[in-house]
């Protein structure tokens, strides 16, 4: 059995439908089928989820949402006049959504409304069953998937019969509906291929793959053929936003492979993503901008047993919770998203920090970025990314190397990103 999912991408419009209709029809394998919210059909036009946030903050403020959702409608109203059906059945559940939607239903139900509607009408198109995720998805307060799921998901699919299912969400215990984070279509389809024992889970996109860099960036940026799941991992973290690095958890276990692949040029391989791959070679650079860096040193920090708890706890306190951390013998830096903290509030913090520990130093620098270079870190290309930035004339304010044995970590200064990525491709690949 292999469970497909469909982007935003995929899913836009009728021509981009019946793309993905021939897709699904070529192998009768592919038997369960998770799908986006249409995304957008040009440059300039706007995603349908984004359309339901608006709806959700209008009725905030106890309003109807009715012009706004005529949008929404609209583009489902198109796509099933594109493939010929009743529309009167589908008027039905778009006014009974919307109705849903006035009555204050809440966010997580409103955001959903798109992959349900998707997966409702798509259903129809295929002549599939429609399973909705609310049935069989228990989302825990702490957003992960409760076990009991996979068991209900296993007892709700037919043998034998063919499933359309909605993205983006299940329910919480009591049936309340529930959103994963932004992108969770993923996190679905990988639910669904653990819970069923896919033999391949494909993710179906508007690009070929995952690139070794972003091809806005580096246009000749090759296509990774093969990595890992933990690969695959450390990229998007450094911010590779192809997959969702949240999908991989649900079938680790299964070491379940990923397809990445193109809706729009299905013939092209793609990348697949597997438990383990004798490969040596490099697989990309990536990066993201937002970070800033707090400095802390003392004489003897680390002699103080607990100490650099307690810092972290405190740290907390203030909202603060770092994504990467350094360790010298006396010093620590930590690097957090700036958007966690105001320029008042990271003063605040310094303050306390200084005042609590006795401190030498502390300092928050804003404007930081990380790049990440992901592959075999037995090489010394890690060094030869490093002299590309010296030559470049970039500045590295830190280096991480060697923590996960797969990624190296090189902090610059936020204006430095694109340049920091065009030395590394250079130079590395």
């Amino acid at each position: 059995m292999i469970v497909c999912k469909f982007g935003g991408s995929s899913v836009a419009s009728t021509a981009q439908l019946k793309k993905v209709k021939d897709i699904i029809l070529s192998d009768e394998n592919r038997q369960i089928v998770i799908v986006s919210a249409p995304g957008k059909c040009f440059k300039d036009d706007v995603k349908v989820t984004d359309l339901l946030y608006e709806c959700n903050s209008i009725v905030q403020k106890n309003l109807s949402c009715r012009e706004v959702f005529k949008k929404v409608a609209e583009r489902y109203v198109e796509i099933a006049k594109g493939f010929k059906l009743d529309v009167k059945e589908l008027n039905a559940v778009l006014d009974g959504v919307r109705f849903n939607i006035d009555a204050g239903r809440g966010t997580d139900y409103t955001a959903s409304r798109g992959e349900y509607l998707s997966a409702y009408l798509f259903s129809q198109v295929l002549g599939w069953s429609f399973l909705d995720t609310a049935d069989v998805i228990i989302i825990n307060p702490d957003g992960t998937v409760a076990p009991e799921s996979y068991d209900l998901i296993k007892r709700a699919i037919i043998p034998g019969k063919k499933y359309v299912i909605p993205g983006f969400y299940g329910a919480t215990s009591n049936g309340q509906v529930k959103t994963f984070s932004r992108g969770g279509s993923d996190i679905t389809g990988a639910i669904f291929a653990r819970a069923l024992g896919a033999t391949l889970y494909e993710n179906w996109t508007d690009v070929s793959g995952i690139y070794a860099a972003d091809p806005r960036l580096i246009s000749n940026a090759r296509v990774i053929p093969e990595l890992t799941y933990k690969q695959v991992r450390e990229l998007s973290d450094v911010g590779a936003s192809v997959f969702h690095e949240e999908a991989i958890a649900p079938i680790y276990e299964r070491q379940i492979p990923i397809q990445i692949k193109n809706t729009n040029q299905p013939e092209d391989k793609g990348t697949l993503i597997v438990p383990e791959t004798s490969s040596k070679d490099l697989i990309g650079v990536s990066g993201k901008t937002g970070f800033s860096a707090l400095r802390v040193s003392k004489l003897m920090l680390f002699k103080k047993y607990g100490a650099r708890h307690a810092m972290l706890t405190m740290m907390h306190i203030f909202g603060v919770r770092p994504s990467y951390s350094l360790y010298g013998i006396d010093s620590i830096v930590w690097y957090f998203e700036s958007k966690m903290a105001s320029i008042s509030v990271a003063k605040a913090m310094c303050d306390r920090l200084k005042k609590e520990f006795e401190l030498d130093e502390v300092t928050v620098v804003p404007d930081q970025a990380v790049v990440g270079l992901v592959g075999d870190m037995t090489s010394t290309s890690y060094i030869d990314a490093a002299v590309a930035l010296r030559k470049a004339n970039i500045d590295i304010n830190s280096i991480n190397y060697g923590a996960s044995e797969v990624t190296t970590l090189f902090f610059i200064n936020d204006k430095d990103l694109n340049p920091a990525i065009n030395a590394i491709y250079e130079a590395c690949f």
